[in-house]
């Protein structure tokens, strides 16, 4: 992992390790982003990678997350 401000961000081969999806806290690491700016971006629907909702939890696509990271899955 590397840090970005206050922020530790994983590598690429960390995010291929991870589950199908994630909580919204770890999958906004993956960009770089706080765990508070993270839940404000899905409030917003602006998050970066495609959310899973269902009941009261969101869960973030792995996949989509190494997409958007120009990654292959």
């Amino acid at each position: 992992m590397r840090k970005r401000r206050d922020v530790v961000v994983p590598t690429l081969e960390e995010i291929r390790q991870w589950p199908a999806s994630v909580d919204v806290p770890t999958g906004g690491l993956a960009f770089g982003i706080s765990q508070s700016y993270s839940y404000e971006l899905v409030k917003r629907d602006q998050f970066p990678a495609k959310l899973i909702k269902a009941g009261g939890v969101v869960r973030v696509v792995t996949a989509d997350i190494l997409a958007k990271l120009g990654a292959a899955a």
